[in-house]
């Protein structure tokens, strides 16, 4: 059974966030075909990129590197949990992302984001990032405004709208996911 990390894009106080990945991993446990774990990263703590050498070659020197190493490795997938500032991904995800390299390939990855316009150039910004990193990106997106999915810009009240949408994404997430199984098991060049 695939195991699928939901990681939460954003540390910020009062984020916004933590309620719609909540959200998702309630709807993901609740369908089964997958193993599902919430990944805040708030609990993985990276400063600005500090490892010596490309993350890409995998001798990282950092205890907290190694940490998110381990975690990321222990997933097939996942679907990330985005905001969207600046017409951007945060700069905690997007320095999260760059720390590894290996430990993201050939997994399928799923975005479900959230902002004025409902995340979609954060979206687009980590689908060009998901791609360097050799990571599978699925076609569908749950995107949710803060003008209608957010009440007073803060409570989060998805509309019924949303649920057939993120019940598509993981099922495209846990479908690639499965199918890339291969070629993570496959030897790697050096």
């Amino acid at each position: 059974m695939p195991r699928i990390g939901i990681i939460l894009g954003s540390t910020r106080p009062n984020r916004n966030g933590e309620q719609v990945a909540r959200w998702v991993n309630d709807v993901a446990t609740q369908r089964g075909g997958a193993e599902f774990e919430l990944v805040d990263l708030r609990d993985y703590p990276l400063p600005h990129l500090d490892e010596p050498l490309p993350p890409s070659l995998g001798q990282y020197q950092h205890e907290h590197t190694k940490r998110w190493a381990n975690k990321i490795a222990s997933f097939d997938g996942f679907i990330i949990v985005t905001p969207e500032y600046n017409h951007g991904t945060s700069g905690v995800l997007k320095n999260a992302l760059d720390y590894l390299y290996s430990e993201w390939n050939n997994k399928a990855v799923g975005f479900v984001s959230y902002g004025a316009v409902g995340g979609a150039r954060a979206v687009e910004h980590l689908r060009l990032v998901a791609g360097e990193l050799q990571m599978a990106d699925v076609r569908q997106q749950v995107a949710l405004s803060l003008i209608t999915e957010f009440q007073n810009y803060s409570l989060f009240t998805p509309g019924d709208h949303t649920i057939p949408a993120l019940h598509t994404l993981i099922d495209q997430v846990v479908a690639w996911s499965t199918a890339l199984a291969p070629l993570r098991l496959a030897p790697q060049p050096a």
